[in-house]
């Protein structure tokens, strides 16, 4: 089922969400909202997308970069479900690029995020996972751990000069 996205503004987006509780994880019902993360990340040509971004105060995010047309020259990234996780960089080194986001929909800003980061957490079936994502994953997993955390891009970005509409953005001829 596709869900509703929530928009800046809404208060869900600025909340720290709750830990998912290990007990729940394999219930149908939390099975089942992982299959809907999944079909409305689909639905709006996301690459990631987080749980309080469809109105739901848990720590789950799914990520997915496979021949999106939003991200037409991202590198292709498995679909990856997360629970409960935890980011942290590796290395000093973060790097500038542009993102957009499903609760902003149309806008794109330039924001610098760490170049390599370690994920720990669980699953989709509640197994401890832990993996080390480069680049454009890299920045799609803190992209969507900052919505677990309560935070959206235009937060990260050093300004608001960059942030512009996507027309206007790929009309001027910037990179993804």
């Amino acid at each position: 089922m596709i869900l509703k996205v929530a928009r800046l503004g809404h208060p869900l987006l600025r909340q720290r969400a709750k830990a998912v509780p290990a007990a729940v994880i394999g219930r149908p019902e939390f099975q089942r909202f992982f299959d809907d993360l999944v079909e409305t990340m689909h639905e709006y040509d996301g690459v990631g997308i987080a749980a309080p971004q469809v109105h739901v105060s848990l720590q789950v995010a799914v990520i997915e970069v496979a021949g999106n047309p939003r991200y037409p020259r991202a590198p292709r990234v498995p679909l990856t479900f997360l629970i409960n996780p935890r980011v942290r960089p590796v290395g000093r080194r973060q790097v500038r690029g542009w993102e957009g986001c499903l609760s902003l929909p149309g806008l794109r800003g330039e924001v610098p995020r760490w170049e390599a980061v370690i994920v720990e957490g669980f699953d989709r079936r509640g197994r401890p996972v832990r993996l080390r994502a480069r680049g454009f994953f890299a920045r799609v997993v803190q992209h969507e751990w900052d919505h677990l955390q309560g935070h959206v891009y235009v937060d990260r970005m050093r300004g608001l000069s960059s942030l512009a509409y996507l027309a206007e953005h790929a009309r001027f001829g910037a990179e993804e």
